[in-house]
């Protein structure tokens, strides 16, 4: 006998607020795990695919391992030392571009920098507090998103986390499987299925994305000859995974560097600003359409608003967890929504009349047909 509806609502909010206390009080703790649940996730389809050419389930994950760690490592020797020297260079030089505004604006805009005035104060106030903690600050920005956890914990799990879900990922998903509740596993498999559908169609989608638009910009921008190029073109590609918040960020910040280092020289600031233009061309007609997709069902504004909420929630851990509860809660307000279309509530009187004309032709039968 099935449990009823009240029952199994109660049931499944206790699961679901559990789940909310375990990120507000776990995250720290949590975060190696579902970094490595999220990459052996994705990485599931690559494996699959070396099982149907032949090979095993263990030497499918050995050989995924080994390609993935030396693309880090290759990665690590021949980009980070340069975006470390960059993000330095540019913290150092910040105080330079400060001064050089506050000029600019003195000579061109009087009106604005007259002593006392709100926009000098700013000014000034930034450009000290860059020199008195300029080191502070490129440490801080270096290690910001290593803070929730000990980086050299982080780096040694994660890998083995994911290593060991990616090696046992579909035993795991068939036990979990068993456990569906019988009279709703047909359900809750399609959700799933739905679910999978959306995160797979965006998120592989939406990385691939954001390395080729990073890589686009990093070279583009240092071909053209700006000095902090290759960082400048690495904020607007991971940033893209935000939509539109990486065009802007990453233009403004580029387009802000070509003015300071080429003023004057407005052919070279011009290739710089069409530099952007050719990737978000690219980037909106070819490369997003092909990769992601128009159906994924994660619309721009909803995912802004799950980053921003989850982010501000939980913190590091919820903006991990946005996309997947954004694209979860996605599925379950369509299929909701679907339910509520097809019952009584929404379609009232319709449904009514759909029912009407056997209980009037019944309660119309006169006696000489019963007879």
């Amino acid at each position: 006998m099935a449990l009823p509806v009240r029952q199994q609502v109660t049931y499944w909010g206790v699961a679901m607020g559990a789940l909310v206390v375990v990120l507000w009080g776990l995250g720290d703790v949590i975060l190696p795990f579902l970094v490595g649940g999220a990459i052996a996730y994705f990485l599931d389809p690559l494996a699959d695919r070396l099982e149907r050419a032949g090979a095993s389930r263990a030497v499918a994950t050995a050989t995924i391992a080994f390609i993935a760690t030396s693309a880090f490592v290759v990665i690590g020797l021949a980009i980070l030392p340069t975006l470390v020297r960059q993000l330095t260079g540019l913290v150092e030089t910040a105080p330079e571009i400060a001064a050089r505004l506050q000029a600019f604006l003195t000579t061109h805009f009087p009106s604005l920098m007259e002593p006392g005035s709100a926009t000098n104060e700013a000014l000034a106030g930034v450009g000290n507090a860059i020199k008195a903690r300029g080191a502070e600050l490129a440490q801080t920005l270096l290690s910001s998103a290593m803070s929730v956890v000990n980086a050299l914990v982080f780096i040694v799990v994660v890998p083995v986390v994911a290593f060991y879900m990616l090696l046992d990922w579909d035993n795991m998903v068939a036990k979990v499987d068993a456990l569906l509740p019988r009279d709703h596993a047909p359900t809750i498999r399609e959700l799933a299925r739905q679910i999978d559908k959306v995160l797979s169609g965006f998120v592989r989608g939406q990385i691939s994305v954001c390395l080729i638009l990073a890589t686009f910009y990093g070279v583009a921008l240092m071909a053209a000859g700006l000095t902090f190029g290759l960082l400048a073109g690495a904020v607007a590609g991971m940033l893209t995974f935000i939509p539109y918040v990486g065009a802007l960020v990453g233009g403004v910040l580029a387009i802000g560097l070509a003015l300071y280092q080429f003023w004057g020289e407005w052919f070279s600031i011009g290739i710089v600003a069409g530099i952007f233009a050719v990737g978000q061309f690219l980037e909106g007609n070819i490369i997003t359409p092909r990769l992601v997709g128009s159906s994924v069902g994660l619309h721009p504004l909803w995912l802004i608003f799950a980053l921003s909420a989850f982010g501000t929630l939980f913190g590091f851990v919820g903006m991990l967890v946005a996309v997947p509860l954004a694209a979860m809660i996605g599925v379950l307000v369509r299929f909701a929504l679907d339910h509520y279309r097809e019952g009584r509530l929404y379609r009232g009187l319709e449904w009514q009349d759909e029912d009407t004309p056997s209980t009037l032709s019944d309660a119309t039968e006169t006696p000489e047909d019963e007879a």
